[in-house]
């Protein structure tokens, strides 16, 4: 069997000025098609890619890339240890939503770690050569210097959660305040009085925001509060397991836990267990992502759910939108002052289970 390619007016492949001639545009406009420029009407973008269909034409990735100045790359950059990446249901949800909207691209996903000062240092060279288009940030901390790094070397970058509430990056996350708040009240609402929490690290903000949440629940309700009622943990089960023990030499009255993630509720679910306290009988538990893990517990796991998926996704179609728009910006001398910055913030919703 012979299988015929597509073949342009003289006899080779098609060219982009065949494809813009039969769509009656422009080279420029099927350029910016095929690179997913936002800046193209509908009615333009399907008669430009009924015209590649019709013709058969295929980008040439690599001189487009060149010509373009462009790596056809992107970077996911995580600023934890190996070791918390691979047991977080959280991150392989991020990768699944980036995944997702990477798929009908030609751009490449680069996943690399910098959770050390010497890591750091490798990517900042990495990054300085320009070998990506631009750069997904997860699980950055308020001090971290990455964010800062991207941005003098005018890298699009967008971070999940922002650092702080004058984030200047494009950001994307979850309602952490609202979902904690909803975690609390429904733990009022079931008669508990003596709720502790697990925060997590507060160099996070979205961490502060959940402690935030809890704080004014308790004292919008009028509900038992102090500071020994609060354990810092780390987002990790041993985190979750240390918290849970301070908290029960502290306040072994406490009738119920909001912990901000499911990794920590299963570490302090075990502490729990191991010191004769029944879930939900003696003590209530509420957790924050509605991960896999939540559902696997016992009994299963009432929990936050933050649409982490769609947050991947979120946060890569903004990213390409950002590279986008600086591909087609003039030079840095000619441009004039813009207002840095989008901050998305999507919806949480608590799901009940047999915890509380």
């Amino acid at each position: 069997m012979v299988t015929r390619q597509p073949r342009g007016r003289g006899g080779g492949r098609p060219t982009l000025e065949e494809v813009a001639a039969r769509a009656g545009v422009g080279r420029g406009t099927v350029s910016r098609v095929i690179n997913g420029s936002p800046r193209v009407s509908a009615a333009t973008r399907a008669a430009v890619e009924a015209a590649v269909s019709e013709l058969g034409y295929v980008p040439n990735t690599a001189a487009r890339a060149l010509a373009a100045n462009r790596a056809d790359a992107i970077a996911l950059v995580v600023p934890e240890p190996e070791t918390r990446f691979f047991t977080e249901p959280y991150f392989s949800d991020i990768i699944r939503g980036v995944g997702a909207s990477l798929a009908d691209t030609s751009m490449q996903l680069l996943l690399t770690f910098a959770g050390g000062e010497r890591e750091r240092g490798r990517l900042a060279e990495y990054l300085a050569a320009h070998r990506v288009d631009g750069v997904l940030l997860v699980s950055v901390h308020a001090d971290d210097p990455l964010p800062d790094l991207l941005r003098e070397l005018e890298i699009p970058a967008v971070i999940s959660g922002r650092r702080s509430a004058d984030e200047h990056l494009p950001s994307v996350d979850s309602d952490n305040y609202a979902g904690a708040r909803a975690a609390v009240d429904h733990l009022l609402t079931r008669g508990r009085r003596t709720i502790a929490t697990i925060s997590g690290s507060l160099g996070v903000y979205g961490a502060r925001l959940r402690l935030d949440g809890y704080r004014e629940t308790l004292s919008e309700a009028g509900a038992v509060w102090a500071p020994a009622m609060e354990a810092t943990g780390d987002f990790t089960e041993e985190g979750g397991r240390r918290a849970m023990a301070e908290l029960l030499s502290r306040v072994p009255e406490l009738d119920a836990v909001f912990a901000a993630s499911d990794v920590m509720a299963a570490g302090a679910r075990q502490v729990l267990r191991e010191a004769g306290r029944t879930v939900p009988g003696d003590v209530a538990m509420v957790g924050f992502d509605d991960s896999v893990i939540a559902r696997h517990m016992d009994p299963p796991l009432s929990s936050v759910r933050q649409p982490i998926a769609d947050m991947g996704r979120a946060m890569t179609e903004l990213l390409l939108a950002e590279i986008a728009r600086a591909a087609e910006e003039p030079p840095t001398f000619l441009r004039r002052p813009v207002v840095e910055g989008r901050q998305v913030v999507l919806d949480t919703e608590l799901v009940v289970r047999g915890s509380s």
